[in-house]
């Protein structure tokens, strides 16, 4: 299983990809045939689930792309070519199991976009390298191994995640109390407009009146809209850190598991 060999056919040609022992958390893929170099799969979390470790990365290069950067020489490149790419690739189940993915953005070692041609088959082998650890006798071991390596970090970026989006929902709801008082404070002056008109009909006053951009009108209109609008944000905002919290809080349960389950291996005999 550890020397397992992939044939991908891409535009560029055939690329034979073979898989090395297992690295504690990842599988390294050493490519030949259309291209050489290297592949890095690891465990990583859903796309739409932090808590939720059932998805694989594919990195162009030796290492893990999001932990650390690979040299330009040691990225991945067409055989006929001299230019190192980067990018990765995320494959996922969606909610019927249907097999996703999604694909960071490739780029040469410069910062320029390639080919649509490389680009295509830069995301093939990728994926056909996903495919293959997806559907490994350890991948349980991998996820395993990459949620406890990924969780410290997720628990920090998710504790920031939260006090934003509770801070966004704040903003937002004091946007719609500033709303709110706008709009009395503009129909109150349309108002007075409406009477001064009445009384004595004037084509400024009937300018104020009247709806159109910067008009006593239209500013009841947009403050109308604005605060009902800035109160679904908000509450849009608070449901988002419900989530996040929510999701820290199994990353954090799950992280006291392992712990546990750690401290009574080293103390049973």
């Amino acid at each position: 299983m550890n020397r397992d060999s992939l044939t991908v056919e891409t535009p560029a040609g055939t690329v034979h990809a073979t898989a090395g022992p297992r690295r504690g958390d990842a599988v390294v893929f050493e490519l030949g045939g259309a291209m050489r170099g290297s592949v890095h799969v690891t465990g990583t979390h859903h796309p739409r689930h932090w808590d939720r470790f059932t998805a694989v990365r594919a990195c162009l290069g030796p290492v893990n792309a999001y932990q650390t950067t690979a040299a330009d020489d040691a990225l991945p490149r067409l055989t006929r070519g001299h230019t190192g790419y980067r990018g990765s690739l995320t494959l996922y189940s969606d909610v019927v199991s249907r097999p996703e993915v999604s694909v960071y953005p490739m780029e040469t070692a410069a910062g320029h976009e390639p080919s649509q041609k490389t680009t295509a088959t830069l995301t093939a082998v990728l994926r056909a390298c996903a495919e293959h650890v997806m559907q490994r006798e350890d991948l349980p071991a991998i996820l395993t191994a990459s949620r406890q390596r990924d969780t410290p970090a997720l628990l920090r970026f998710l504790d920031w995640s939260v006090t934003h989006h509770q801070a966004e929902a704040a903003r937002l709801e004091a946007e719609a109390r500033a709303a709110r008082s706008a709009r009395r404070v503009a129909v109150a002056a349309w108002w007075r407009a409406a009477r001064w008109f009445t009384a004595s009909p004037h084509p400024v006053l009937l300018v104020m009146l009247a709806d159109h951009h910067g008009s006593l009108s239209r500013d009841v209109s947009v403050m109308e809209w604005l605060a009902p609008y800035c109160l679904t944000a908000a509450g849009r905002e608070h449901d988002q850190a419900h989530r996040v919290r929510t999701e820290a809080a199994c990353l954090r349960n799950q992280q006291l598991r392992w712990r546990t389950r750690d401290q009574n291996l080293v103390s049973s005999p």
